[in-house]
């Protein structure tokens, strides 16, 4: 670590840490010190513990901060990283001073998707990937398909930078990655059980929630209120689902300008 306050990354599906690869180095430049995390299924293969709960997932991110000797940071999560990243900072107030979810819709918290963003982002993902046994047999040797049809759907008018999109193809092809990555659809009833839970003991963090106009955009922030005390949202105006790639100068500053008020308490 260089002294400034860590910042975790959590990164989505079906995305890679490429996500992070404009905020990082902005970052950096503000005095922070950028995190990526990549979590099981997302961009790489069950590591063995087979437990893709996201609470779960979170005590493992706050076991790895303990053993770093981070003592306190801030929390980025995109996708399902932001559901993961929301119980961390539930489990652990502690440590997480600011957090930052970014195009996430927590299980279980039912919010409206305003329009643009309903006529663009996909509602077709989460039950094909929770069925046992269909993407399994579906999608090998359909990857360029199915994930970029999704990739290019869920990014909006603005879309991906194609080599960018290729490489998250890429990354989930292989069959392990591929498997993983469903598991964390598949985890839904204790998820939903986990977040009914928070609804009874709102976190306390901050929260700025970020989204892309052509994806959940204010449905962010709207969903985020039954399980968080401090809540502002910000709304990208050209972005879909990946308003850190989309917006990456309009996102660093939000950002950034969130965290030098919050991320040091």
């Amino acid at each position: 670590m260089t002294g400034g306050l860590p910042v975790v990354l959590l990164h989505g599906w079906p995305v890679t840490d490429l996500h992070w690869r404009h905020l990082t180095p902005r970052l950096r430049d503000a005095g922070f010190e950028p995190l990526p995390i990549t979590l099981p299924g997302l961009g790489s293969g069950d590591d063995g513990t087979g437990d893709f709960r996201k609470s779960a997932l979170a005590a493992r991110v706050r076991d790895r901060l303990a053993a770093d000797g981070i003592a306190q940071c801030a929390v980025i999560g995109h996708d399902w990283g932001g559901t993961v990243a929301v119980h961390l900072a539930a489990s652990a107030p502690e440590i997480v001073a600011a957090l930052v979810v970014e195009e996430e819709i927590l299980p279980g918290i039912d919010v409206a998707v305003p329009s643009p963003g309903r006529e663009h982002y996909p509602d077709w993902h989460g039950a094909f990937n929770r069925a046992p046994g269909l993407a399994e047999s579906l999608v090998p040797g359909r990857e360029d398909d199915f994930y970029g049809a999704f990739l290019q759907q869920s990014a909006g008018p603005a879309g991906l930078d194609p080599a960018v999109l290729g490489a998250y193809v890429d990354a989930y092809r292989p069959t392990d990655v591929h498997v993983a990555g469903l598991a964390h659809y598949r985890t839904r009833a204790d998820d939903l059980a986990d977040i009914a839970a928070l609804r009874a003991d709102p976190i306390r963090t901050p929260v700025l929630a970020v989204g892309g106009r052509y994806a959940m955009g204010a449905a962010v922030a709207e969903g985020l209120r039954p399980v968080a005390a401090d809540v502002r949202g910000v709304v990208l105006d050209d972005s879909g689902h990946y308003p850190a790639e989309q917006e990456p100068e309009r996102t660093a500053t939000v950002v950034i300008d969130f965290l030098r008020r919050h991320g040091d308490r």
